[in-house]
């Protein structure tokens, strides 16, 4: 039931930084989920990028993006933000936000948004 929006996304050079943020709607208590973050590139299969357990601030990232993207909580704000540095043009991709519960498989996220759209530029 959770409702998620994604936000942040844009058009930027090969090097810059962006900071993308999934935020909740409603009162759903996020501290019995797992947010992820994902992203897509059309005609291609989702890539899984990183996850954060609310309850405890666990957070678990794809060797892919390991040292470039962070994942983080702000409980005021219900949102949860990817910190994304160092882009290149292989990161081009609409990036989304999901949510499981804890315990459930990768394939089990949930209440997709709408995504945001990230290009960079060589």
């Amino acid at each position: 039931q959770a409702q998620l929006k994604e936000s942040g996304g844009g058009l930027v050079q090969a090097g810059a930084s962006l900071r993308l943020s999934c935020t909740a709607s409603g009162r759903t208590l996020l501290s019995y989920y797992v947010v992820g973050w994902f992203r897509q590139v059309p005609g291609k299969e989702r890539e899984f990028l990183a996850a954060i357990d609310w309850s405890v601030g666990l957070t678990y990232y794809e060797d892919s993006v390991k040292g470039r993207f962070t994942i983080s909580r702000h409980s005021a704000e219900r949102t949860v933000t990817l910190q994304m540095n160092d882009l290149r043009p292989e990161d081009t991709a609409i990036y989304y936000c999901a949510v499981k519960g804890r315990g459930q498989t990768r394939d089990e996220y949930r209440s997709w948004g709408q995504g945001t759209q990230v290009t960079v530029s060589s």
